[in-house]
């Protein structure tokens, strides 16, 4: 009898040994990068509850594991799931339904696309993004006389590609009351000849806001879908919308929590009191695809309509200095007030000047906190002395693309030598220990690849200029990858549940068209991204 057990006990020890634990996953014979601390590679990995349970540079994953699915990579190369450190997620969305200025060339060509638009989607109040003046062979604002012979009773808003102005005609500015004796701090009416053109910068544009129709639900989750599909389309599986109001972060949270919207968002609130009190007091949100945690402020404007705050005129135009947007007491009231939380502050700063009010106010209001993560949006142009102020914790969240959409005319706005600290982002990664890298879509295309290619090589799509604008800043292609993934979800207090391909970690995934590490830079803005994965799902 003892015998008998002895042997029942080996037998089902035996069978325990060649029993596998059944996954969801299997991918295999792949050329893997995971991104983990030491930036190792591996062959294949196994997915379970949408996570990675195992990751092998070889196959003896089928040593412990059987799976549902099982992938072939072909040899092909799997990054982790890419993340966008700085968009306009809902922002994209509804810019699908409106009139696309995006690569005009001349005024004309604005005025022939919105003609076009109108005649077939007739609108009550005509909206256009995309235009951008320094595209075209006169680089001067437009004005609104020809929108207001062709719509003289149609308002018309019409938003510069960086989202910074806006062209408008005269039924536009009646409605939103906008005279010629009509002060708004925080930006510029532009006028000439004494009469207003119709160019709006920054914060007189909210007076227009206010009297356009806001898009209905039904109109809102399509522009959320449309935006995830298109990021999906490009391998990103987070976004980090910069800045939201509470009813579209209860939008998207609600269509996640229904499974209509997989794409995973670190939303940043925008800066308005109802939205403060609100989050502020009701601490951090995080769910598996939501993280509410940091407040989107605006510290100035932009380079391209001369808004962004400088500390010297600009180069281009005597006597003008750009604008805060946001006053430098509030900023640093703001500063104050969201260092007591529990919250991020992630403020936009282009210019030298606002980018030192940022820097000492965050200074300030952080002293004696530890990790606070917070981040300076764009961190464009900074003064020599001032690269310091990010080796205390202070976060670069830029945009490779800005640079290389800039370099046309930058120069001349900034003067040879201020331009030397602008798009400085080798210089911010060695200051900071990280950068967080995204698109500031659609201010500038979807693509993360057009991101990569700008960081390393720092040239156009053809190849200009000849040898990379200002190579002394630019990335390596591990620097630049990391900035895609596991910094920029660092970057978002995230680093321990995605940005690499680590067991424990959700399976976002992607697998590429080529090897984005080892083909000639010049190639990669042709990368595909083939199949991507969220939790192990395949969206794309």
């Amino acid at each position: 009898m003892k015998n008998l057990l002895s042997l029942v006990s080996i037998l089902i020890f035996l069978m325990s040994c060649n029993q596998k634990e059944e996954v969801d996953l299997i991918v295999y014979n792949a050329n893997i990068y995971t991104v983990d601390a030491g930036f190792s590679k591996a062959g294949s990995f196994a997915v379970s509850n949408s996570k990675f349970i195992a990751v092998s540079d070889s196959t003896d994953i089928y040593e412990k594991y059987s799976a549902k699915k099982e992938m072939n990579a072909d040899g092909k190369t799997i990054v982790p799931g890419l993340i966008d450190a700085h968009c306009h997620f809902y922002g994209l969305g509804l810019n699908q339904q409106v009139v696309d200025l995006v690569g005009t060339t001349s005024f004309q060509e604005i005025v022939d696309r919105v003609v076009a638009f109108q005649k077939e989607n007739p609108s009550n109040f005509i909206q256009g993004r995309g235009w951008d003046q320094n595209d075209w062979e006169v680089k001067e604002f437009p004005t609104k006389d020809k929108l207001d012979e062709l719509f003289p009773n149609t308002p018309i808003a019409l938003e510069r590609v960086d989202g910074h102005a806006y062209l408008v005609n005269q039924k536009a500015l009646e409605l939103a009351g906008i005279t010629l004796d009509t002060q708004v701090e925080g930006g510029e009416i532009v006028k000439k000849d004494g009469k207003i053109t119709g160019v709006l910068v920054d914060n007189p544009m909210g007076m227009v806001d206010e009297v356009i129709p806001k898009p209905n639900k039904a109109t809102q989750i399509q522009a959320l879908k449309d935006a995830e599909r298109l990021c999906f389309n490009y391998g990103l599986t987070t976004v980090n919308d910069a800045g939201l109001h509470r009813p579209t972060i209860d939008l998207i949270d609600s269509l996640q929590k229904a499974g209509d919207l997989s794409i995973r968002v670190y939303a940043m609130v925008s800066n308005t009191k109802e939205n403060l009190d609100h989050y502020l007091s009701k601490g951090i949100i995080k769910t598996n695809t939501l993280n509410v945690r940091s407040v989107k402020v605006y510290g100035d404007g932009a380079l391209g309509s001369r808004g962004a705050a400088l500390r010297a005129p600009y180069s281009d135009q005597e006597g003008h200095f750009g604008a805060m947007i946001t006053p430098v007491d509030q900023i640093e009231a703001l500063a104050e007030r969201i260092a007591s939380s529990e919250y991020q502050m992630n403020t936009h700063a282009i210019g030298d000047s606002a980018n030192i009010v940022v820097l000492r106010a965050y200074n300030k209001a952080l002293e004696g906190k530890e990790d606070r993560r917070w981040k300076v949006e764009h961190a464009q142009v900074i003064s020599e002395q001032d690269f310091d102020y990010f080796e205390n914790g202070i976060i670069p969240s830029i945009q490779p693309t800005h640079a290389t959409s800039d370099m046309y005319w930058a120069e001349d706005r900034l003067g040879a030598e201020r331009v030397q600290g602008a798009y400085a982002f080798k210089k911010l990664l060695n200051k900071a220990g990280t950068v967080a890298l995204g698109t500031d879509f659609p201010v500038e295309q979807v693509s993360p690849f057009l991101t990569f290619y700008a960081a390393v090589a720092r040239q156009d799509l053809e190849q200009y200029p000849e040898g990379g604008f200002q190579m002394k800043n630019a990335l390596s292609r591990e620097e630049t990858l990391k900035g895609m993934t596991i910094w920029a979800a660092h970057s978002n207090f995230e680093e321990n549940e995605k940005g690499s391909i680590e067991v424990g970690k959700f399976a976002d995934f992607v697998l590429l068209s080529d090897d984005i590490m080892t083909i000639p830079i010049d190639d990669i803005p042709n990368l595909n991204s083939e199949q991507v994965f969220v939790g192990g799902v395949q969206v794309k």
